[in-house]
């Protein structure tokens, strides 16, 4: 009997000191997983942030020239209907009326057929909204990253993660911070 009491509270012992080791072993494990999950969640925000960043320096500058490219054609057709006005406007003699309004007439009919809606207006209204979408998308990127890594440095300064943190090498991460001079919009010029 006293071989068993002997041996119970060895077996206890070893119960325990395993059970300790496993909560220990499974603290680390979970810590560990939260650090590495945070830190990639970090570097994907920061991903897409980059991503729209890419997509504002591919697309705005492909629109401007569109609408460019679109005006210069429109001040095209009403410089010629202008000059062919301003001839009609100093006719001196009835025939040469006859002949700049015909001219005129031509001008106008060949523009409202070829170009019955100008689109200019339309198309600097859309490029607007399309730099005011880009530079919100671009906002809103800019605050998932730093949701991200406000919630993985209260992980990484907080007890007990603060610890598990040292023993990893995980510390904590800078927030996107505007650089010097942001604070002005890009220019957009034409």
């Amino acid at each position: 009997m006293s071989e068993q009491k002997q041996r119970n509270p060895r077996k206890t012992g070893i119960i325990v000191i395993v059970v300790i080791a496993v909560i220990i072993g499974g603290a680390f494990i979970t810590y560990h997983n939260r650090f590495v999950k945070a830190d990639e969640k970090i570097n994907e925000m920061w991903g897409q942030v980059q991503t729209q960043y890419q997509r504002r320096a591919d697309l705005i500058p492909n629109l401007v020239n569109t609408v460019k490219g679109y005006a210069s054609h429109e001040e095209k057709v009403l410089t010629d209907l202008t000059e062919l006005r301003s001839k009609h406007l100093q006719a001196e003699t009835p025939a040469e009326l006859e002949s700049i309004d015909r001219e005129l007439q031509t001008a106008i009919n060949v523009a409202v057929e070829a170009y019955p809606d100008l689109k200019a207006n339309q198309n600097f209204l859309a490029l607007q909204d399309e730099l005011a979408g880009t530079e919100n998308r671009i906002a809103v990127s800019r605050k998932d990253y730093n949701t991200a890594v406000a919630s993985y440095n209260r992980s990484v300064r907080t007890i007990p993660g603060k610890w598990f943190a040292a023993m990893f090498g995980y510390e904590p991460r800078p927030l996107f911070e505007a650089q010097p001079g942001t604070d002005t919009p890009p220019e957009v010029s034409f």
